[in-house]
C-alpha cells in the first residue's frame, strides 16, 4: 500500500529545508520575479530549444561553495555555505553576494543523482561559466573550459560510480577586467557604464543520457531565393549503414524529408514557403531521426525559419538592409540583459521572456544585444515572437583612443593585442557564432563595439563574413571605421544622426547604432539613491515622452537620406544608468506602452519602404 500523504510531507520538508538554506541577499532593488525563485526548482525549463531530447536532468539548485586563494588546486573538504546555481556568486539571488576577484577561485560542490546505463553515455552540460573552469566528477577531472559566454559539455560516463550518487565539483577563476578575456561591461570597481562582476556558473547546469551513437549538433541554413533549407548534423560514432532521416514539418504536417548519408548535408525543398519576419514569425519544425537497421537509436527536435538578410542598392544607389528581399527599417533598443537581483541571469524564464515581449509591445522590431550573450531560450523567444537581433561580441582588452564626433570616425590604429588575448577572442567569437547559428532572429554579427579592444579589423571582419555568409556583419558599431564589412555604424548622443551618405552610402548599409540615452530616475526603483545618470536627464514622464517623440519624429527624414536602422539606448536602467525605457527592476515602464508603439510605427511607414 502506498502512502501519498507521507510522500507529500517528505517533499514539503525538502522544500522548506532548501528555503531555509537560501535567501536573497538584501540591500538592492529586485524584480517582481525574485519572490518566485524556488531553490528546489530553479529555472526548470529545458535549456536547449534548438536540439531537444526528452531524457535530461536539471542540476540547478543549491550547491556548496568556497572562495579560496587562487593557489588552491585541491577540491575543498569543508565549504563556506550554499549558493543557488545558476546565479553568479556576486548576485543577490545566489544567496551569497560576494566578490571573488583575480586572486581567488570559486569552488562548487554537489552530490547529484545520475545513474550509468548500459550502452549509454551521460553528458554533463553547462550553459555558461564565467570564465575559466575545471570540472571533476567523483574526484576525477573530466574536462576544462575557457569562455564566459558559450555552452560546453563533457562525457562523464567513465567517471560515474556504479550507484546513483555522483559528486560534482567545479573550480572557477575569473579575473574580470584584470584579465585578457572578453567580459563585456564587468569591472571590479563598478561605475558609470561599467557594472558588477559576474563570476562562475550563470546558466543552467544539466545532464542528459544518450546512446553510444548520438546526434551532437545540427545546422540549418534557409535559402529563401530557392525555396529550400540546407540541413546537416554532426553524429558521434556513426556506424556504416546508419541513416539520419531529416523531416521538416509545418506544425505536424510533413512538408519535406530526406535521408542524410555519412553526415552529408541535405537540401530540403520547401514549396511555397512561409517566410519569417517580425510581422509573421513563422517557424517550421524539424526532426532528426537516427536509424540503425530500421531501429531508432536517437531522435532530436529542432526548428528553422525561412528568412533572408541581405544588402541591395536603392534607386539612388544607397545600400539598404533587406529582409526577405524587401527593405524593412530596423528599429529597436540597446539591450544589455542585466538584472538587479540576478546580474547576468534572469530570475525566471518568465522574466527572460518579459523583456522581449515588452520590446515587441512598444512597437520595436529589433534588439541589439549589447556586449553580452544570452541563454538559448532568450533567442528562442525572439524567434517565436518576431524580434530581429543584432548580436555583439562581448568586449575585452579595452584601451583604444578614438575620435567620436557627428560624421567623423576614429582613425586610431588598431590596438596590438597580446597573442593570448587575440587567441581567446578568436576562440570565443567562433564559438558564439557557431552556437547561435540556427536562430533565425539573428541577422547581424557585431565583432567590435566603439573600438573597445578593436584589433586587426579587416582580418577579423573578413573571417566573420566567411564563417557565416548568411548574415550581415557590422564591422565596428560606433568604432574605428575601415573599408570592410557590410555596415557603417554611427553612435551619437542624445539626438539621432546618421553616417554621411556621400562617404559611405554607396558601399555599405548606413545605421545609427546608438542614440538617445534619455534618463529618468524613478524613486524607489534605482540601484542607488543618488548619483544616477542618463545622457540627458528629465524630471518626469511628460518631459521624457516629449523628447523621445521629438527624436523619433526626426528618423523618417534620415531614412529618406539612406538610414536603414537605428538603436535607441536602452531597454532598461542598468545599475547607475537610468536611461532605460523601463526601470532596472522592471516594475515601472517610463512611458505608456501603447503611446510608444504609436510613436514608433512611423519609422516603418516611409515611402522608401513601400
Amino acid at each position: 500500500m502506498k502512502y501519498p500523504f507521507v510522500s507529500l510531507c517528505i517533499f514539503c520538508a525538502t522544500v522548506l529545508h532548501a528555503q531555509e538554506a537560501w535567501k536573497i541577499v538584501p540591500g538592492k532593488i529586485a524584480t517582481p520575479w525574485a519572490e518566485k525563485v524556488n531553490p528546489s526548482n530553479t529555472l526548470p525549463e529545458y535549456p536547449r530549444p534548438q536540439l531537444v531530447r526528452t531524457d535530461w536532468t536539471n542540476l540547478n539548485g543549491l550547491w556548496d561553495y568556497s572562495i579560496l586563494p587562487k593557489s588552491e588546486q585541491t577540491i575543498p573538504v569543508q565549504t563556506q555555505g550554499k549558493i543557488l546555481v545558476p546565479f553568479a556568486v556576486e548576485s543577490a539571488l545566489s544567496g551569497v553576494g560576494k566578490t571573488v576577484g583575480k586572486d581567488s577561485v570559486l569552488w562548487y560542490k554537489r552530490t547529484v543523482s545520475l545513474t550509468s546505463a548500459k550502452n549509454k553515455k551521460t553528458i554533463l552540460h553547462f550553459g555558461a561559466v564565467d570564465w575559466q573552469c575545471i570540472v571533476f566528477v567523483n574526484g576525477k577531472e573530466v574536462g576544462s573550459h575557457q569562455g564566459g559566454y558559450d555552452p560546453f559539455c563533457f562525457d562523464i560516463t567513465a567517471a560515474l560510480n556504479k550507484g546513483s550518487k555522483q559528486d560534482i565539483a567545479v573550480r572557477v577563476w575569473d579575473p574580470s577586467d584584470g584579465g585578457p578575456q572578453p567580459r563585456g561591461k564587468q569591472v571590479k570597481n563598478p561605475h558609470g557604464i561599467w557594472y558588477t562582476p559576474v563570476t562562475g556558473i550563470w546558466q543552467t547546469v544539466w545532464a542528459e543520457t544518450v546512446a553510444a551513437t548520438y546526434i551532437v549538433s545540427t545546422k540549418q541554413t534557409p535559402d529563401v531565393d530557392h525555396n529550400a533549407v540546407h540541413v546537416s548534423a554532426v553524429v558521434e560514432n556513426m556506424q556504416p549503414g546508419d541513416q539520419l532521416l531529416i523531416t521538416a514539418l509545418d506544425g505536424e504536417t510533413k512538408v519535406a524529408e530526406q535521408t542524410a548519408i555519412d553526415n552529408n548535408e541535405v537540401v530540403l525543398a520547401i514549396s511555397d514557403p512561409k517566410l519569417w519576419s517580425p510581422s509573421l514569425p513563422f517557424l517550421y519544425n524539424l526532426k532528426f531521426t537516427l536509424l540503425r537497421k530500421g531501429k531508432v537509436i536517437d531522435e532530436v527536435k529542432s526548428y528553422f525559419g525561412m528568412r533572408k538578410i541581405s544588402m541591395k542598392a536603392d534607386a539612388n544607389g544607397i545600400q539598404r538592409m533587406m529582409l526577405n528581399n524587401e527593405f524593412v527599417f530596423q528599429y529597436g533598443p540597446l539591450d544589455q540583459g542585466w538584472w538587479p537581483d540576478g546580474l547576468y541571469t534572469a530570475p525566471t524564464d518568465e522574466a527572460l521572456k518579459f523583456d522581449v515581449e515588452k520590446t515587441k509591445a512598444m512597437g520595436f522590431n529589433m534588439i541589439r544585444k549589447h556586449v553580452k550573450v544570452e541563454p538559448a531560450r532568450w533567442y528562442y523567444y525572439c524567434d517565436v515572437l518576431g524580434i530581429i537581433v543584432w548580436q555583439d561580441m562581448p568586449s575585452g582588452d579595452l584601451g583604444n583612443k578614438w575620435e567620436s564626433r557627428p560624421g567623423v570616425y576614429g582613425r586610431a590604429t588598431d590596438k596590438q593585442r597580446t597573442a593570448e588575448s587575440e587567441a581567446i577572442y578568436r576562440t570565443e567569437w567562433n564559438e558564439i557564432m557557431q552556437d547561435l547559428y540556427n536562430f533565425p532572429s539573428i541577422v547581424v554579427w557585431v565583432p567590435f563595439n566603439e573600438a573597445w579592444g578593436q584589433f586587426k579589423t579587416k582580418e577579423i571582419v573578413q573571417w566573420t563574413m566567411q564563417k557565416d555568409p548568411s548574415r550581415l556583419v557590422n564591422t565596428a558599431s560606433g568604432g574605428n571605421f575601415e573599408d570592410v564589412g557590410d555596415i557603417t555604424d554611427l553612435h551619437n548622443y542624445p539626438e539621432p544622426l546618421m553616417p554621411q551618405p556621400e562617404l559611405f552610402g554607396k558601399k555599405t548599409i548606413l545605421v545609427l547604432g546608438e542614440f538617445g540615452g534619455l534618463g529618468l530616475p524613478v524613486e524607489n526603483h534605482t540601484w542607488q539613491q543618488k548619483n544616477n545618470w542618463g545622457y540627458q536627464s528629465f524630471k518626469n514622464e511628460t518631459e521624457l515622452l516629449e523628447k523621445y517623440t521629438e527624436f523619433v519624429n526626426r528618423i523618417p527624414e534620415l531614412i529618406g537620406k539612406g538610414l536603414s536602422a537605428a538603436v535607441y539606448t536602452q531597454t532598461t536602467d542598468v545599475e547607475v544608468e537610468t536611461n532605460g525605457l523601463m526601470t532596472y527592476d522592471r516594475k515601472v515602464i517610463k512611458m505608456p506602452v501603447e503611446k510608444l508603439k504609436q510613436i514608433n510605427q512611423q519609422v516603418y511607414q516611409t515611402k522608401e519602404q513601400q
